[in-house]
Order: structure tokens, then sequence, then C-alpha cells
């Protein structure tokens, strides 16, 4: 059995912990640069506000129905999200961190009534040591598992926990189940099993032709339609690795020197380079381009550049070295520059790889554990507090992040001040 434990709106919730006073009131958290809603509460939804909203479309209904919106703050995030994920690690020995606010949870077998009372066990720790609201589903595997946490979370009368029914009631639960929630299947996926008459979760389990389901959802959704009959099969998120590692982001302003552009190549190579050593994967190939804004009347201009390394690599160093000699390539002065990003290919595993003729094994190991320990420093603290300095401090580039609330644990000068 697996319980998939899910955060409530998880960044509007962390927003809500140290404003008590916005318990009752919607809640926004808007995207990098302050570009969409990215979380949003119950109230927030009565509203008519949508997750992907862009925000200077709704502002001025947000200030009108005096919502109130937040710039996203990773730090206080990713604290709040290591304190609930240590909470089931004591609860549960196994435990698969799924994102920042889920995680699935392997359980023992035991009586249907005991799962139930694990679940708002689970649930009312959470809340009582972090003040995080979480919904709790409990099923045989992990796609029915996500069902029973949509059910918790969607059903008033389930109050946050739902244990998937062992009886005949569960195809019951799955005929109400539009196919088009179910997770691993998008929207366009979905518009092809309605071509099939495959409405719902029920439809789809029981389907005969496999080969028509595969044919569509690739193996995937054979997975998926094999996770709806009870048989366990799904492992990770994406169930392969990625091939392709992409970071990239307009700038919080136009950008007009090569200076600033190394310092946000350099910056997006670092985070795309943490990606890849958690992915345990190597690069062999690194494109960077360049762009000016499409939407301005201005003087347009895009350029990439691409490298292929000798022997693939996760260093960041080496990488930012690199990048920053494919910037001088393309730069051109006279333009105004609104994005940058970074992208790494022909991944392979960490653990496969072959030496050129001149590479020294003893600095490779040596540049790996510095990799090890930089990962292991920023990810203590949830954001990039050791970093090249071709990153930079300031740059007028940075994305924008007007409405950002204070780091309140993990910064000293933003702990709350009680006064007596």
């Amino acid at each position: 059995m697996y319980a998939l434990v899910d955060c409530n709106s998880f960044y509007c919730s962390c927003e809500r912990l140290f404003r008590p006073e916005l318990l009752k009131r919607p809640v926004v958290v808007l995207s990098n640069n302050d570009g969409c809603i990215v979380s949003l509460t119950k109230e927030a939804k009565l509203l008519g506000l949508k997750m992907g909203e862009p925000f200077f479309k709704v502002e001025k209904l947000i200030k009108e129905k005096k919502v109130a919106y937040f710039s996203s703050n990773y730090a206080l995030y990713g604290d709040l999200s290591n304190r609930v994920m240590s909470i089931l690690e004591e609860e549960i020995n196994d435990v698969e961190v799924y994102s920042i606010d889920e995680a699935f949870l392997k359980l023992e077998a035991m009586e249907q009534f005991e799962y139930q009372r694990l679940g708002e066990k689970i649930k009312e720790r959470v809340f009582l040591e972090v003040g995080i609201p979480v919904s709790v589903g409990i099923a045989k595997t992990k796609v029915l598992a996500k069902i029973a946490n949509h059910i918790a979370k969607k059903n008033a009368e389930a109050q946050g926990v739902f244990v998937f029914p062992d009886d005949g009631k569960k195809d019951d639960v799955l005929k109400k189940f539009p196919v088009s929630e179910i997770w691993g299947i998008g929207s366009s996926s979905s518009m092809k099993l309605l071509m099939l008459k495959i409405k719902s979760a029920y439809d789809l389990k029981y389907y005969e032709n496999e080969k028509e389901i595969q044919k569509i959802l690739t193996k995937k959704g054979r997975q998926i339609q094999d996770e709806l009959r009870e048989i366990s099969c799904v492992e990770t998120e994406s169930f392969e690795k990625k091939k392709t590692i992409l970071s990239t982001k307009s700038f919080g302003a136009s950008v007009y020197l090569l200076k600033e552009l190394e310092e946000a190549i350099s910056v997006y190579i670092t985070r795309a380079c943490e990606k890849l050593r958690k992915e345990e994967s190597l690069a062999a190939s690194m494109l960077i381009f360049i762009q000016t804004n499409p939407f301005k009347e201005t003087p347009q201009y895009a350029m990439q550049a691409m490298v292929h390394f000798s022997t693939p690599t996760d260093n960041t160093f080496v990488m930012i070295k690199e990048g920053k000699r494919l910037l001088e390539k393309i730069f051109l002065e006279g333009f105004e520059y609104k994005k940058a990003g970074v992208m790494l290919m022909d991944l392979s595993d960490s653990d496969s790889f072959q030496l050129s003729l001149f590479d020294d094994p003893k600095k490779i190991n040596q540049n790996e554990n510095l990799m090890k320990v930089v990962d292991k420093i920023n990810q203590r603290y949830h954001e990039v507090v050791v970093k090249s300095l071709a990153c930079g401090t300031e740059g007028r580039w940075k994305m924008q992040r007007q409405f950002k609330s204070p780091s309140y644990t993990t910064r000293w000068s933003d702990l709350l001040k009680i006064k007596i």
C-alpha cells in the first residue's frame, strides 16, 4: 500500500503560517518576476482566479477583492518542506519525496481501519508541529493513491484523509473520476481517449485493447492502466531520466552589457548543473542562447552557440568557463537583451562514462567531491549560498520579487520579534 501526502496550497499555506490574519482571506503566490499565479487558496479560486493567469491581467481584481499576493519565497518554502518531510520519515521508514509539497510513503500491510487511523495521525501531526495542512490518500498503487489524495482534498466528507476501498466500491470511485484528472494523463491525451469513449478512470481500467492504449499513451500510459488494476509498476515521476536540462528566464530589467549577460548565464548554468547532478547524469554538450524582446519595437537579435565536451561533465565551474567563452562569440553591442538560457544535452549516467586520453582521474575525483560539498551546503540553506563569483551579487537582470515575504526561518534578520 502507498500513501500520498500532499500539502494543501503549499506556497500559500507557508505565507499564511506567519500571517494568521490571512487564514480566511484569499491568497495567491506569483511566479518568477511576479509573472503569473502559481499557487492559490480555495478562497481565491471562488473569486474566479486560476492557476497560471498572468498577474497583470488580474491585478485589478486582486486589489479590488483584497486578495493577499506574494512573490515566490523559495528559501521559506524549502525549509518548511524539509520540516514536513522529516516528520513523514519519522512516521514511515520508506519515504519517496516526489516534489517540494508531495511524498509517497510505502506502507506495511494492516487492516483498512488502521490505514485510516495512520492517515489521520500524519495529517494531525504535520499540522500541529509545522502548521501546514495536508491531505492523505492511501491505496494499493501510486496512481490510485493520487486519486485517493484528490478525493481527500476535494471531498469535504473525507476531511483530508481517504483510503481507497478494498471491496466492490472501488470501481464506484473510478466511475466518478474523470480520465483527464488521472496523474500522468494530460489534456491532449485525454482528448484522444475520449475518441475511444474512455471518459473515466473506470473506462481506462477495463479497456481491453492494451496495444491501442500503448499506441496512444506510450509505455507510460500502459503502466497507468496497470496501476488502475492494482498492479504496482510506477517507480519514478517520469519513468526515465531526463534527456535534456533547460535553465532559462526573462530578465527582471533589460540588459545591455556583456558583463551582465555573463552573470545571468553563469547563474543559469549553476542551476542546470544542480539539476544534472540530482539526476546523477553527465552532459556531453551545452548550448547557450540570448535574445531581445520580440514584443517590443526595438532592434531584434537572437543567437545561440554550442560546445561539445571531450569528457561528459557535471562540473559547474567547467561549464561556466565554457559558457562565458561562447557568450563572447555571439554577443553584439547595441541591443536590449531580455532573455538568456542554457540547455544541457547528450546526457548519460554519471556512473558509466569513459575518460579521454588527457583527463586526470585524481583531479576529476576532487572536482566531484567539491560539487558534492557545494550541493550539500546549498541544500541545507535552500538557496545558492555557495557559488562561483561569475554569478555576481546584485545584478539588475535578476528576477523581480517586489512582494516577497521575509525569510522567517532561514535568515536571522527576518526572525519574528515578539514585544511584551
